[in-house]
């Protein structure tokens, strides 16, 4: 009896570890094909979710993979701070993924996602002369100086923010200083984010102090480049 107990605690620990080493290998390639499909500087920090792991290596399905991106930059040249995004129903089938990864086709019934859009973005796509500011609402506020019948005078605004699409509009509201003639026009200005990745669609924005939060959402995302 005691020589069943000890090889079950040894059997134990055995899969353990081979858990946990499974689970690295499968964190490294998921990372690997990820910085390889967006052309990343530096991989990203993958964890998937569960335990045991062995079940879900040998089905090949995994429930739920955590993905943090850093700093990217779009194909439209919006910024990015920062990616946060999980991953549901990733299929890899462990074979493939030993045998041959570098065709094994991995991908994701459903991403969700949180996207970070810079400030600076926004500030460099923003009229001459205006900055932004976030009000921690769905809305910012545009503050400067404004070329009105060739004189510089100062402008303050409230702008909407709107899902359009290929990117995110900002319009104005509640302009404050002199008239700006057709201020919706010449205040306002599109943010083209059209390429966000792991297919993400945008959902929903607002703002943050670090510029734009988009929330997205994006189905069927293989992950091989």
């Amino acid at each position: 009896m005691r020589k069943l107990i000890v090889f079950l605690v040894l059997l134990g620990i055995l899969l353990a570890v081979l858990d946990r080493v499974a689970v690295a290998g499968v964190e490294k390639e998921v990372a690997r094909q990820i910085a390889a499909r967006y052309d990343l500087s530096s991989p990203p920090t993958v964890k998937v979710e569960g335990i045991p792991f062995l079940t879900q290596a040998v089905s090949g399905r995994y429930e739920e993979i955590r993905v943090h991106i850093g700093e990217m930059t779009t194909s439209d040249g919006a910024k990015l701070s920062r990616i946060d995004a999980v991953l549901h129903g990733v299929n890899a089938p462990l074979m493939d993924l030993i045998q041959n990864s570098a065709t094994a086709d991995v991908r994701a019934d459903k991403v969700t996602g949180t996207i970070v859009i810079s400030r600076e973005t926004l500030d460099a796509r923003a009229p001459r002369g205006l900055k932004l500011h976030g009000n921690g609402d769905n809305s910012l506020t545009v503050t400067g100086n404004l070329t009105v019948a060739g004189l510089s005078v100062p402008v303050s605004a409230r702008m909407k923010i709107q899902i359009v699409p290929g990117g995110v509009r900002l319009t104005p509201s509640d302009v404050n200083g002199v008239r700006v003639p057709d201020a919706a026009k010449t205040l306002g200005f599109t943010v083209p984010i059209k390429d966000l990745p792991l297919n993400l669609r945008i959902q929903s924005v607002r703002t943050t102090s670090e510029g734009l939060v988009v929330q997205g959402l994006g189905r069927d995302v293989p992950l091989r480049a």
